[in-house]
C-alpha cells in the first residue's frame, strides 16, 4: 500500500470575518459552515470531514472566532476556540493580507506560544492585493511565530486548496480512518437547518440585530404528500429587544417571508425534498447573557 493512511483533527483559527468558514466549504467541497460578512457568525464547534481514499482523513473543526469577549455568550465562544488548540493535530491560522499585526492577532500569537501543535499560517484573500506584496505579508508574519508552513490562498476563488490538504497531511501521524468516506459532517441535519435561517437572517438584516439571534427548530417532521415526501419545519427566530422583534419580522411580514424563502430554497437543497418553513419571531430579553438560554439554544460548552 506504499504510504500508511494518515488520519487527524485540524482546527481552523483566526479573528472573526477572515474567511475560516469559506476556508473549510471549500475544503471539503461543499457548504457546511454558514458564511457571513458579519463577525461572529460561527457559534459552535462544527465537524466536517475530508477524505481521500487510500490516503488519509482529516476531520476539521471550525471554531468561532478568537476574540475580546462581551458577554456571556462570548466568553463561551472564546473558551471553545482557545480549548480547541490543544485538542488537535495542527492548527490553520487564517489572517487576511498585511504588514500591520493588529491586538487581535497579537492575542492569537500569545495563545499558540502556549500549544506545542504546528501552525500553518494561512494568508487568505490574497486576490485582493498586488501579487508582490504577498512576499512582503509573508516575511512580516515570519518574524513573529515559528509557523511550520505558510500558504497564501483565496478561498473565495479556491486557490492553492491543494497546498493547504497537502501541508496538513504532512504533519498528521498513522492513523484510522474516523468516518466512512461518505460523511462529510458530524452535524445533525436539524442543526444545520438552523444554521441556515440564521446565516439568511444575517444576510438580509442590518448590522446590529444579528447578533441578538439564535433560531431554534421546534418541529422537523416527514409527511407524504402527493406529490413526494415533504418536510415540515417550524422554526422560531429569537432576538433580543421588542424593536428587532419588528424589524425582523419587517413591514407586512416582508423581512421575515424573505429570509424564509431564502432558507427554505437551501433546505430543500441539503435534504432533498420539498419544505414547508414556518418561522416564529419571539423576544428573550439579555439571552446572550442567560447560561440556561445559551445551552437551550444549542450553545453547549462540553467541558461543563
Amino acid at each position: 500500500m506504499g504510504e500508511k493512511f494518515k488520519s487527524g483533527f485540524v482546527t481552523i483559527i483566526g479573528r472573526p470575518n477572515v474567511g475560516k468558514s469559506t476556508l473549510m466549504n471549500r475544503l471539503i467541497g461543499q457548504k457546511i459552515a454558514i458564511t457571513s460578512n458579519k463577525p461572529q457568525t460561527t457559534r459552535n464547534r462544527i465537524q466536517t470531514v475530508y477524505t481521500e481514499p487510500g490516503r488519509g482523513q482529516i476531520v476539521f473543526v471550525d471554531t468561532p472566532g478568537i476574540h475580546k469577549a462581551k458577554n456571556k455568550l462570548g466568553e463561551y465562544m472564546v473558551n471553545v476556540a482557545e480549548r480547541t488548540l490543544n485538542e488537535v493535530d495542527v492548527v490553520l491560522w487564517l489572517v487576511e493580507p498585511g504588514n500591520f499585526i493588529g491586538a487581535g492577532e497579537q492575542h492569537i500569537i500569545e495563545q499558540l506560544q502556549k500549544v506545542k501543535t504546528p501552525v500553518i499560517l494561512v494568508i487568505n484573500k490574497v486576490d485582493t492585493v498586488e501579487k508582490d506584496k504577498v512576499l512582503e505579508y509573508i516575511d512580516t508574519y515570519r518574524k513573529v511565530y515559528d509557523f511550520a508552513e505558510i500558504i497564501p490562498t483565496s478561498a473565495l476563488r479556491g486557490n492553492n486548496m491543494e497546498d493547504v490538504t497537502e501541508s496538513i497531511f504532512k504533519y498528521l501521524n498513522p492513523g484510522p480512518q474516523f468516518y466512512d468516506e461518505d460523511t462529510v459532517t458530524d452535524q445533525p441535519e436539524r442543526a444545520i437547518c438552523a444554521e441556515i435561517i440564521r446565516e439568511k437572517a444575517l444576510h438580509a438584516l442590518n448590522d446590529e440585530v444579528p447578533h441578538g439571534i439564535a433560531v431554534s427548530i421546534e418541529r422537523m417532521h416527514e409527511r407524504n404528500g402527493k406529490a413526494g415526501s415533504i418536510m415540515d419545519i417550524d422554526a422560531t427566530i429569537v432576538c433580543e429587544r421588542d424593536s428587532h422583534k419588528g424589524i425582523v419580522i419587517g413591514k407586512q411580514g416582508a423581512m421575515l417571508k424573505k429570509i424564509g424563502t431564502n432558507a427554505r430554497f437551501e433546505m430543500e437543497r441539503l435534504l432533498d425534498t420539498k419544505v414547508n418553513l414556518k418561522l416564529w419571531v419571539k423576544v428573550k430579553k439579555d439571552w446572550r447573557d442567560n447560561d440556561f438560554l445559551i445551552k437551550n439554544f444549542g450553545y453547549r460548552d462540553e467541558n461543563q
